[in-house]
């Protein structure tokens, strides 16, 4: 339980550094820019590949493959609800596609592979990664298209929005990475060491500068402004009830391992993706939005994690 509040920690940490450096005036607007741009088309990428191509192999892929019906289903169907509970609860026109991919996506690596691990250990690692992979292919395709609906720009420089506009942002560096090192791991190619390590240092920047991305944000749309509002409530709604919870009826349908079942209840219930407000940023969508869900996502976290274990234990 501590290891799980001191990994939650650190990410607060990073993104007070980059609070605290922008108001040093050492980050300013422009470097929140140069440092998306490094974590969307480097970090992000080699940080995708590295972590398909190092965790599995083809036959521990194969032989989980089944269990990632219940991961598909429940976000599918989160996803859905999302879609209704904007409908019902008139979330802002300007933020609409940014909730429901926040709705429905999790942080399932930067935050949810360190909390597995403290309360489940290695054995946990395939079903975190099994996930992922589920959490990673929505994000990068569904989830980016409803956020690419909000830029005002497409909607402005076309009279009806056509599917393959989003779908030219959607195959983005990221997304590629995701999908080179899906295929890799598939053909049994082992990454030459040079590559490896050249990459995991590229990989290791996309938690840091995600969190310093965050922080400047946050600095210089102001503290005072990341009021609790009520789509930010409907967001921590769906993170932290909606999603486990679908999750957990699933499994009384499908049979699955409980340790399974266990991790991928942990892993529907995660904060925010960190990569939310950068992209949110890249896509004209609303970004103060995108950094107070992350931000009351993360904070929270820390009250609601010690009920999560209370169930999880129960399942």
């Amino acid at each position: 339980m501590l290891t799980a509040y001191l990994n939650i920690l650190v990410i607060f940490l990073l993104m007070f550094v980059g609070y605290f450096l922008s108001y040093k005036q050492w980050f300013s607007n422009r470097t929140a820019d140069v440092f998306s741009k490094l974590v969307l088309n480097l970090a992000l990428p080699f940080n995708m590949f590295l972590t398909i191509t190092d965790n599995f192999s083809k036959d521990e892929f194969l032989s989980l493959f089944r269990g990632m019906i219940i991961p598909i289903f429940s976000m599918l169907l989160t996803l859905l609800l999302s879609l209704g509970y904007r409908r019902l609860f008139h979330v802002k026109k300007s933020r609409k596609g940014t909730f429901n991919t926040i709705f429905t996506c999790s942080n399932t690596i930067f935050i949810g592979l360190p909390i597995n691990l403290a309360i489940f250990g290695e054995k946990a690692v395939p079903y975190v990664l099994l996930y992922y992979i589920v959490n990673t292919s929505i994000f990068w395709t569904l989830g980016i298209y409803f956020i690419a609906l909000d830029d005002p720009n497409i909607k402005e420089a076309t009279v009806a929005f056509h599917p393959l506009v989003a779908l030219k942002k959607v195959f983005s560096p990221a997304l590629l990475g995701f999908l080179i090192g899906l295929g890799w791991m598939l053909l049994n190619i082992k990454v030459p060491g040079f590559i490896a390590d050249f990459g995991h240092y590229l990989a290791d920047l996309t938690t840091p500068l995600s969190m310093f991305v965050i922080g400047i944000i946050v600095y210089f749309h102001g503290i005072k402004n990341l009021k609790l509002n009520k789509d930010i409530i409907g967001v921590l709604l769906g993170r932290y009830l909606f999603s486990p919870l679908i999750v957990w009826l699933l499994g009384q349908w499908i049979a699955v391992p409980t340790l399974m079942l266990q991790v991928f209840m942990i892993q529907a219930a995660m904060p925010v993706q960190n990569s939310i407000p950068i992209l949110a940023r890249n896509y004209h969508a609303d970004e103060e939005f995108a950094a107070s869900s992350l931000g009351y996502s993360v904070l929270l976290y820390l009250l609601y994690i010690p009920f999560l274990l209370q169930v999880i234990y129960m399942v």
